[in-house]
């Protein structure tokens, strides 16, 4: 699938200068940007969703082990 990425001036002077010192191309590292933001965006959604089920499964626990 084919897209479209618009990029300020900045960013892409940005992006041209990361893909020089790496030695790849501009879009080898846009992509890798992309699944890095993803896969760390997941495993936030994953962590609040822990979290979510630990303070709702274990509340009664929770509390006992706040007033000790």
């Amino acid at each position: 699938m084919a897209t479209t990425l618009r990029l300020s001036d900045d960013e892409s002077e940005s992006l041209r200068r990361r893909a020089e010192t790496e030695q790849r191309s501009m879009q080898e590292v846009a992509r890798a940007a992309v699944r890095e933001y993803v896969e760390r965006h997941d495993h936030d959604d994953d962590v609040d969703r822990a979290a979510a089920w630990v303070t709702t499964d274990f509340r009664e626990a929770l509390d006992r082990l706040g007033r000790a």
